[in-house]
């Protein structure tokens, strides 16, 4: 690769800083906030929800971004990966100013995509996935994948709780801190220094492994490592650009460490199912009818329905497309993975965890780790540390892709159909 000339390096670094300076004043989420009297009206008299947005002054996000472009010479990939941020804050501009407009949907697209856009073999759709998970899982009763007593139930208090000596392991003094909470609108929130749970929560066993992976070892800990790389401090920044891999790398983290559950995975189906639903033209009723029966209550399919219509037409057509990250960048990671892995360039898994980023941008942050210019992680999960299970699990996965499935189903759907049905594992365990 090119050398980047220190002036241009230089350059690169003052636009990064003026660009994350710019960052901190655009509270993406926040500003899509719904009064809660919505809730209860629709939930009562089934009236659409008519959600009112306050004004965002996005003005000092074209200037900075005009300031750091001024800055970028040339096409090296340090340049361009500082140019992508800053594209990532202009869209992020247009989807503030666009909020409650169909113009949104087209903001919505460019940070996030949509679930009927081909990822880059041209064949694959993370709507095709979402789909299979849906078709694969329906009918299935997830309660008895389970043996009885192992699987026992707490609330908040006793949750926070477990999870607190995980993190202290992990993080050691820079461990976030647990605060149990009466109103929050999910189970937990997690941040780089905190992590809220709600007290009024049910929680299990698993739940403290997905959390400690999902959120703690993906999220706070690429936070807490970005926050190290003083020459780009936006690495520690999460931001519409890097929310689909940091997403796919959090649900993948689940799935490798063995903290995934089906219905945990069907919910994240059921969200691009819902967000091409919106899309295809169905409002917020329609959509909460698809959750109804898909949720433990009707709170629950409200507040899943919100995350769809959150700054979009409430009439459908413009969705927030945000949720379709989870699946999309699992698909991107899990490849990515495979790829480096075929490659014989593992070195490539643990850059990941440097910072929050895109996989764009990795050959950047190659580029600045061989010139000193990047931190080694200091935090990182188990699996990524001894990477001996994931190269191994990669390696017999990509032989598993050329096994032609059908034959094998068709197998053993002929040979096992007069099977009966054996041991109920939920009685015999007890």
């Amino acid at each position: 690769m090119e050398k980047l000339a220190p002036a241009h390096l230089a350059k690169a670094k003052q636009a990064a800083a003026i660009l994350n300076d710019t960052a901190k004043g655009l509270p993406l989420l926040r500003s899509m906030n719904w009064d809660d009297r919505w809730r209860k009206k629709f939930l009562d008299t089934g009236a659409l929800p008519r959600p009112k947005y306050s004004r965002v002054d996005t003005t000092h996000v074209h200037e900075a971004v005009a300031s750091a472009r001024a800055l970028l010479d040339g096409d090296h990939p340090v340049t361009e990966f500082v140019r992508r941020f800053s594209g990532t804050l202009e869209e992020m501009g247009g989807l503030l100013q666009s909020r409650g407009t169909a113009q949104f949907l087209n903001h919505s697209k460019a940070l996030f995509g949509e679930p009927t856009q081909f990822m880059i073999d041209r064949k694959t759709r993370v709507l095709d996935l979402a789909r299979h998970m849906d078709a694969s899982l329906d009918g299935l009763d997830f309660d008895h994948l389970v043996m009885e007593g192992c699987q026992a139930e707490f609330g908040g208090v006793e949750f926070a709780k477990r999870l607190r000596p995980h993190l202290k392991y992990h993080f050691g003094e820079d461990a976030p801190r647990v605060e149990v909470r009466p109103n929050l609108s999910a189970k937990a929130l997690a941040g780089r220094t905190r992590i809220r749970v709600k007290s009024s929560a049910v929680f299990g066993a698993r739940d403290v492994d997905q959390l400690l992976q999902h959120e703690a070892l993906v999220h706070v800990a690429t936070g807490l490592n970005g926050a190290a790389q003083e020459g780009f401090p936006f690495l520690a920044r999460a931001h519409a650009g890097t929310t689909e891999i940091q997403e796919g790398l959090a649900v993948f983290a689940e799935i490798i460490s063995g903290a995934m559950d089906p219905d945990r995975f069907r919910r994240l189906g059921d969200r691009v199912l819902a967000i091409q639903m919106c899309l295809d033209g169905a409002d917020f009723k329609e959509v909460f009818d698809f959750y109804v029966p898909r949720s433990h209550s009707r709170e629950e399919a409200f507040e899943n329905t919100r995350r769809i219509f959150r700054g979009g037409v409430i009439t459908g057509g413009a969705p927030f497309t945000k949720d379709m990250v989870y699946l999309n960048g699992l698909l991107r990671v899990h490849n990515y993975m495979r790829s480096v892995v075929k490659l014989g360039r593992a070195d490539l898994i643990r850059i990941l965890w440097s910072g929050k980023l895109d996989l764009q941008d990795v050959p950047a942050l190659a580029y600045l780790a061989e010139h000193g210019e990047l931190t080694v992680p200091k935090y990182m999960p188990p699996w990524v540390q001894d990477l001996r299970f994931l190269v191994s699990y990669l390696a017999y996965s990509s032989f598993l892709n050329q096994v032609k499935m059908p034959g094998f189903s068709s197998h053993y759907e002929d040979a096992l159909k007069d099977v009966p049905v054996i041991w109920n594992f939920t009685q015999v365990y007890h």
